[in-house]
């Protein structure tokens, strides 16, 4: 094992180091510092506290602070230290933590540095680097403005009279005119412009490197493993440039530029990695949080100096970190083998996770395994010596013990009713629809589908107009007319709101456009109808022409007004109300809760109980179910829906369970594709058929049209989220293949069995142990 020594560490780092489980570096196998810290807030605490420490010793140094929702606790405990720093309990803390209180630093002299933005993009839109870097940096730190390099794409490229949307019409960058001839007048002043951008991204370097270079960088990880815009790929001796970027980095903006559809066509303009090291002193932090991103800061952290991993151009400064927390240090190899070594004895769950994985890397059978396999790998070797059991019992025991899981996830309950819940509509759909589908097949179980939130995010300004193009050809016909004096479009007519999902599904079913779209329309007239309390039509018709012009012409990814936020809302609440009647649930079965916390700010407010706890109180109340589900994932990694709707729901079972007794309420965890369970980590497997497949592709896609074009996708993959949803399962079907032989499933007596080529992994949990589970999430998340 290494020692401390090897990573010459500061005072603030000694000390949080101190307290934690894991030496600051593990070589041969770790080529850069990293620590370990236990949760997201306290990554921000930390990098806050480094950075402190930082501005006392550089109170005139070069700064570079990254931008997005990871910085958040960052963000907020440096705000928090310089308004308070008067405060006995503050400087108590930050004494504590190896600040010296007596020296206040002085933010007025530091020089910022603008990482990265977007290419073409207005500098007043709310979704640009340039307004977030004014707001929360230059304005929340008090940085002086005048020393600040700043990326402001209005004066980046225009020419005397022009601007940004006459340069750029169709909001695209042809970089090819760098080196080809220009066709027409518009290219040839577009050549220009590239030539003038070019010439500005290489004076922004020479004034970066004029300063001395950056002395702190604190960035993020993409899911490629970017640093700024430096895409996998990236030349480590890079320099600032405006430059394309990948899919999964265009994933990743989807939701800031207001749709993959914008990212696709977006350039950036970003400094290299070879600026970021120009300063051989340069304090270079890269902090990341939760599981999804460990496998890239294990490829950063392990791996030799490679374009592939652009975080490994960091490892020749002696000052660079990666501040990590637990999830997140999840696949460096060294510490997991420590943190094994050390300890008294291994859980079951954790012996188990070894056994499978080795059988997956071995490609063999656990009965199988041999000596031999379990000395090839280190965990499995540690296992081999430290089991409370012989290997040859251990092994059929694990073997059994997840051929029970299958056989539970080929079961239904009866007589039960389900409150399946969701932080957004189509997580249940992507999380484990085939074990609804099995419980709905019996008609002795009743089904309520819960989402928390209104979900208006996903729904893009080009989804809206299309919906308008629609009603418009519908809403003057003598159909409508006729439905409008029986009341049929009243906001309070149930029978109305389920004849709409009936006619949408019926021209499903028949394959009928014209069909389709009338449930469409109607539905969205009735919207219309109740966001702006409105029953003559003349009206509506201008609502609906203020509607075009507000989505024509505001930006995408722009926060929208509390009205349009609203109407899209509800677009996505008639699509879950569709999904479910495709399983014969009327509109009853289906609630909306919208709960309050989520605002669509990037920085959201955490929940209350009068405000979010007490709407699914109210709905546990009427519905009082045998079985609740809920997304469990792994990690409270921030501001995040899911982790936040697992709180208020936590509190709200609690109250229920005292106003009621009901102790004997079972929870069903699920994840979907954003997260995924290790097999050792749930304990019911249900298989999935290709019949399955079908079903879940062609509900997802019939019934979530907002989403069908993938506007919001996955970084993992460039399609519709029931595709990658189908790929995770057949992925967690594969694994348990490799356990237990392919002949287990294919010899099977069971036809069920035999027809598996996906597996849905759930955890079921007792009151108890999902409050539990809470706690440690709460814990975690609030750094306690």
């Amino acid at each position: 094992m290494s020692n401390r020594s090897e990573v010459e560490l500061t005072a603030v780092e000694r000390i949080a180091l101190a307290d934690l489980p894991f030496e600051a570096i593990y070589p041969p196998a770790e080529r850069i510092g990293t620590i370990v810290v236990s949760n997201f807030p306290a990554l921000g605490k930390l990098a806050a506290l480094r950075f402190i420490e930082w501005v006392q010793r550089n109170p005139d140094g070069v700064i570079s602070l990254p931008t997005g929702k990871t910085p958040e606790h960052f963000i907020r405990w440096v705000e928090h230290s310089l308004q308070h720093w008067d405060r006995t309990d503050v400087q108590s803390d930050l004494e504590k933590c190896g600040i010296n209180p007596a020296d206040r630093p002085d933010m007025r002299g530091l020089h910022f540095v603008q990482i990265d933005e977007f290419y073409p993009i207005h500098p007043w839109q709310q979704n640009s680097f340039f307004y977030y870097v004014k707001r929360y940096y230059i304005d929340g730190f008090g940085l002086d403005p005048n020393k600040a390099l700043l990326m402001d794409c209005s004066k980046i490229g225009p020419g005397e009279g022009e601007t940004l949307a006459s340069l750029w019409p169709r909001e695209d960058v042809d970089l090819t005119l760098r080196y080809r001839q220009a066709e027409t007048n518009l290219e040839r002043k577009q050549k220009e412009a590239l030539q003038r951008i070019d010439q500005w991204c290489q004076e922004y370097e020479e004034k970066i490197r004029d300063l001395g270079g950056i002395g702190f960088f604190l960035g993020g990880i993409g899911p490629d493993g970017h640093i700024g815009f430096n895409v996998r790929g990236s030349d480590h001796h890079s320099t600032t440039r405006l430059t394309p970027t990948n899919y999964e980095t265009q994933a990743a903006a989807s939701t800031d530029l207001g749709g993959i559809e914008i990212a696709r066509k977006r350039l950036v303009i970003t400094i290299g990695l070879g600026t970021i090291t120009h300063n051989p002193e340069c304090a270079a932090i890269i902090i990341a949080a939760g599981e999804a991103k460990a496998g890239v800061v294990a490829d950063a952290v392990q791996n030799k100096k490679h374009v592939l991993y652009p975080a490994t151009a960091l490892q020749g400064l002696p000052n660079a970190r990666f501040y990590v927390t637990m999830g997140a240090a999840r696949l460096l190899s060294e510490r997991q083998l420590h943190r094994i070594a050390a300890a008294e004895s291994i859980s079951n769950a954790l012996a188990e996770k070894i056994v499978v994985d080795l059988a997956v890397k071995s490609r063999k059978r656990i009965v199988d395994l041999g000596p031999d396999d379990f000395r090839s790998d280190s965990l499995a070797s540690v296992l081999s010596q430290k089991s409370s059991e012989p290997l040859p019992d251990l092994m059929p025991r694990i073997h059994d013990r997840l051929i029970d899981r299958i056989e539970r996830g080929t079961q239904t309950l009866s007589g039960k009713c389900f409150f399946h819940t969701e932080p957004h509509h189509d997580d249940l759909m992507l999380g484990y629809l085939p074990y609804i589908v099995r419980h709905v097949r019996d008609s002795s179980n009743t089904h309520y589908f819960v989402c928390f939130t209104s979900g208006f995010t996903s729904v893009t300004n080009r989804h809206m107009q299309d919906q308008l193009a629609c009603l418009r050809q519908f809403i003057d016909t003598p159909d409508f007319a006729a439905l409008m004096r029986e009341g049929y479009f009243d906001p309070d007519n149930e029978n109305g709101r389920q004849r709409d999902v009936w006619q949408y599904l019926d021209g499903v079913a028949a394959n009928r456009t014209h069909l389709r779209s009338e449930g469409m329309a109607r539905r969205l007239l009735r919207n219309l109808i109740a966001v702006y309390d409105e029953s003559d039509l003349g009206q509506i018709k201008n609502r609906m022409t203020e509607l075009d012009s507000y989505f024509e012409t505001e930006y995408p990814g722009k926060k929208d007004l509390a009205h349009v936020q609203r109407l899209k809302g509800m677009c996505r609440e008639w699509e879950a109300e569709c999904l479910w009647g495709y399983f014969g649930w009327n509109c009853s079965n289906v609630m909306h809760l919208r709960l309050g916390f989520y605002t669509g700010d990037i920085f959201t407010e955490e929940p209350t109980v009068e405000r979010d706890v007490v709407p699914i109180l109210d709905a546990l109340k009427k519905v009082q179910p045998d079985v609740v589900t809920v997304a469990l994932d792994p990690e409270a990694s921030g501001p995040d829906t899911h982790y936040k709707v697992l709180q208020a729901m936590a509190e709200a079972l609690r109250r229920y369970e005292e106003d009621t007794g009901r102790s004997d309420i079972k929870v069903w965890g699920y994840r979907n594709v954003w997260y995924r369970f290790h097999p050792s980590e749930a304990n019911i497997y249900v298989p999935v058929s290709l019949n399955m497949f079908s079903i879940m592709r062609s509900a997802f896609m019939n019934a979530f049209i907002s989403q069908k074009d993938a506007s919001f996708p996955s970084y993992e993959y460039d399609g519709p989220f029931c595709d990658l949803a189908q790929q995770v399962q057949v992925e967690q079907y594969q694994k348990l293949k490799a356990c237990l032989g392919r002949e287990w499933f294919n010899e099977h007596p069971s036809a069920i069995t035999r027809a598996t080529r996906g597996l849905v992994f759930l955890k079921e949990l007792s009151l108890d142990e999902f409050y539990q589970h809470s706690r440690e999430l709460k814990q975690a998340a609030e750094n306690r």
